[in-house]
């Protein structure tokens, strides 16, 4: 019988699971969000919140203590530095566990654990709402205005043979003289 047996051990020895754990939990601190299996997340959740609230008294004593689990200089400044005061009012529950449903290879239950206050969209503030579209500008004209220039721009043709514009006089009279591009000759 395992009357009292409350540890899961995850299918590992015990240096592994020490050591899967810690790295989790540095992944965690550092990315704010990690995708991981219910089971693993559940462990992670009891390992990772008494050192959260164990890094709200900064002192050398408790990092000290923070390192000893964690073995990552860089994850215990993150902690003390941007994790530590943003929980500071928080009594507890440093993390939440959102099911995102089983995985495809071999059907494990999988799950999103996040840090409950670096979680925008959850809080419901002002970042919450979704940015307004941005659209370039780039001075482009609708497909109406773009065809009807075009029109009006377009040489005219026929057979092949390109026109030139009608030259004015003096007189304001049009001539009606027509020249080949190619040799210039008149026709």
């Amino acid at each position: 019988m395992r009357h009292q047996r409350v540890i899961n051990h995850l299918g590992r020895t015990s240096s592994h699971r020490k050591s899967m754990i810690s790295n989790m939990a540095v992944s965690l601190i550092m990315h704010k969000r990690i995708t991981t299996t219910t089971a693993k997340a559940k462990v992670l959740k009891t390992f990772v919140e008494p050192l959260i609230t164990k890094s709200k008294e900064d002192s050398t004593h408790s990092r000290r203590v923070v390192f000893s689990y964690l073995k990552d200089k860089t994850a215990v400044s993150e902690l003390f530095r941007e994790i530590s005061p943003r929980i500071a009012d928080r009594p507890g529950g440093y993390t939440r566990i959102l099911k995102t449903g089983n995985r495809i290879g071999d059907n494990a239950e999988m799950c999103i654990l996040e840090l409950v206050d670096f979680n925008e969209a959850m809080k419901g503030g002002d970042s919450a709402k979704p940015k307004a579209a941005r659209r370039r500008r780039t001075g482009k004209k609708t497909t109406d205005e773009a065809a009807a220039t075009a029109k009006s721009a377009a040489p005219k043709t026929a057979k092949g043979k390109k026109t030139t514009a009608k030259a004015e006089d003096t007189t304001g009279n049009k001539s009606t003289e027509d020249s080949n591009p190619e040799t210039g000759e008149k026709e």
